[in-house]
């Protein structure tokens, strides 16, 4: 009788090329994958070194690199051309079955369940959970259709880092996949839910993932708009967007290093609000205390933004081809930053010059008499 292999273990193996093969019995072609592989990147550098031929060398590494990806395709397609016995359930109460080969059965079947759900919903498609891989399957690649879509239509370079949302809804496919697998083989039954039935019974029932909410925590506000801090997440996301858009239109380079500030105070605020869910109650305050009060200052920057707009992309250009001899388009590019941002550095300092100043007379004013 064929004996079963732990098809996990072979893709491992097989890391080191022909390795898998040969742990799965066809030793002949394990051999000469490895034979052939090494063999050609020893001569390669043997000969570069002595010739001294970089381009010798980088042949015979990209010749190992070929070989090595065409060893694990030759792998995957013989695992997947001839699964194993899938695990059943009433195996593991089964005193006939022999242990090793629970264990083995088991493995195969998460191998083929996370090889699978390397393209978003396949894994799921595998389990029988038809809603639930579709809903998965559409949300990734329905999101990077639009987004290649906005990014066509606006000429605009800006909408590709909200790209970054792909790798989170295909982390959280992929454990999802696992934590389905797990619970088939412990004998429980699986419900085909779409993603979006288990968030609106999870809203029923008070009730958030603290895993989505970690995963959605990447992205400024998502995690904190999906535990409930409406108010705190719009403010976030807001303040991470509207600071790109505004410093890529202004083109002030000097002001980048906000993005990053922005986004890693997002994300541990999202992890602190994940890590306190369901042991305190959590309240929706906005980052920015008082945002009613600040209207008139939000109003005046949005119309100083709109006549930069229409002064840098209109007026400017028409003047400019005019009278060329002013070199207008010249000395706003080279100048007018350097106004901005001297402007910005100068008012937010006497705001808090300002601002520590009335500290200090409150506090003069509530000492003892």
């Amino acid at each position: 009788m064929h004996r079963e292999r732990n098809k996990l273990r072979a893709f491992f193996l097989n890391f080191l090329p022909g390795a898998g093969h040969f742990y799965n019995g066809n030793y002949i072609r394990g051999a000469l994958y490895f034979l052939i592989s090494f063999g050609e990147l020893f001569i390669s550098f043997l000969l570069g070194g002595v010739m001294g031929e970089d381009e010798l060398m980088g042949l015979g590494l990209a010749a190992f690199v070929l070989l090595w990806i065409v060893s694990m395709l030759d792998l995957l397609i013989g695992l997947l051309k001839n699964p194993s016995r899938p695990a059943n359930p009433m195996d593991f109460v089964d005193p006939q079955v022999p242990y090793e080969i629970k264990e083995i059965r088991g493995e195969n079947e998460r191998f083929q369940i996370i090889l699978l759900s390397f393209i978003p919903g396949l894994g799921h498609f595998h389990m029988g959970l038809m809603q639930r891989g579709l809903s998965f399957l559409i949300s990734f690649f329905g999101y990077m259709t639009v987004m290649l879509f906005l990014t066509g239509v606006t000429s605009s370079s800006a909408f590709l880092l909200l790209f970054g949302v792909l790798p989170v809804i295909w982390l959280y496919c992929m454990f999802d996949a696992v934590q389905h697998i797990h619970r088939k083989l412990a004998g429980e039954e699986l419900r085909d839910r779409s993603l979006f039935e288990d968030l609106e019974a999870g809203r029923e029932d008070g009730k958030r993932s603290r895993v989505l909410a970690t995963l959605l925590s990447a992205f400024p506000g998502a995690g904190q708009m999906y535990l409930g801090m409406q108010k705190r997440g719009l403010q976030l996301m807001l303040l991470f967007l509207g600071s790109i858009y505004i410093l890529d239109l202004l083109r002030l380079t000097l002001l980048f290093f906000l993005i990053p500030i922005i986004w890693f105070y997002s994300l541990f605020d999202g992890l602190q609000l994940v890590s306190s869910y369901g042991r305190e109650p959590l309240e929706d305050r906005p980052v920015i205390e008082g945002f009613l009060n600040h209207q008139g200052w939000l109003g005046a920057g949005l119309l100083a933004l709109g006549m930069y707009y229409i002064l840098a992309n209109l007026a400017i250009p028409a003047l400019d081809a005019r009278f060329p001899e002013w070199h207008l388009q010249y000395r706003v590019n080279a100048y007018l930053k350097t106004v901005l941002v001297s402007v910005l550095l100068i008012g937010g300092g006497l705001k808090l010059l300002a601002g520590s100043r009335k500290g200090g007379v409150v506090k003069r004013k509530g000492g003892p008499s």
